[in-house]
């Protein structure tokens, strides 16, 4: 009986024994998994250019790390190396052009070079008005305007139904909320480092009166009035489509028809049937 133990003992401890390289291979899988699914601006290409922050450094030499703003010629002062162009460059491909340099003045034998980027101010657009998180928000590749809006958090409650963006050169293009999610790629253009994205405060209009839901509403583009009631739930039945009165700036519009659009700031009262 002993031996058996002894012999079903050795047993499992060869299998623990050719198990424990499969173990520790899939040990260190799981964190490399799990960087690839998250990969950082800096692993997606951003193309350094003048006023960004960079941090270089030389794994395990302590007298080569500098934390540098790249200079309007595009260009950072390195231990050793003297200005070095960066500007055009991403953080991998600088680190690899770096790593070749110390090795060709001899420097370093085999230098591994890291490049992170501490602050963005080069390539980024300008998101301002009423988006979820307005600010400066980098582009490290193409972007629709689309991915801006998602990165920033959407529009709010508060803003107009589109998105106002204005180029470098001064163009503007005013673009539908709902175009940008279903329409076309036209209707959702790429951005470009400089760009403005705006979106205003809605203009809104005003129902009172024999309405269904009574209050205050965000105007869309060329709403007509008819379409102004249906926005409200509709005359209620004890009101009248041709007891609709508008004012403007306080003063009664003397002719009111169903087909007039609406202007910001319109208050509508929906007046009551006779009988």
């Amino acid at each position: 009986m002993k031996s058996l133990n002894l012999r079903n003992a050795l047993i499992s401890f060869c299998m623990l024994f050719a198990a424990a390289p499969l173990l520790a291979q899939a040990s260190t899988a799981s964190p490399a998994t799990s960087a690839a699914s998250a990969p950082s601006l800096t692993d997606q290409g951003y193309k350094i250019g003048a006023d960004d922050i960079v941090e270089i450094d030389v794994l395990g030499q302590s007298d080569f790390k500098s934390r540098v703003r790249v200079k309007t010629d595009g260009t950072v002062p390195l231990p050793f190396l003297g200005n070095v162009a960066v500007a055009g460059e991403t953080p991998i491909t600088l680190a690899q052009r770096v790593s070749k340099m110390l090795r060709d003045k001899g420097i370093y034998e085999n230098p591994v070079v890291n490049v992170e980027l501490v602050s963005y101010a080069s390539r980024y657009v300008i998101v301002l008005g009423e988006f979820g998180s307005p600010g400066l928000v980098p582009v490290d590749r193409e972007y629709r305007v689309s991915e801006i809006v998602a990165r920033v958090g959407g529009l709010r409650a508060s803003g107009a139904p589109y998105v106002i963006v204005t180029r470098a050169n001064h163009e503007e293009m005013k673009l539908p909320f709902d175009k940008l999610a279903s329409g076309s790629a036209a209707d959702d253009p790429y951005v470009a480092p400089g760009d403005k994205l705006f979106v205003p405060i809605a203009d809104k209009f005003f129902i009172y009166g024999a309405i269904n839901s009574p209050g205050e509403f965000v105007l869309s583009d060329n709403m007509s009035l008819r379409k102004a009631l249906a926005r409200a739930g509709g005359v209620s039945p004890s009101g009248s489509e041709k007891r609709v009165k508008i004012f403007k700036n306080g003063v009664e519009e003397k002719k009111v028809d169903l087909e007039r659009i609406v202007q910001p700031g319109d208050v509508i009262v929906v007046g009551e049937r006779l009988f």
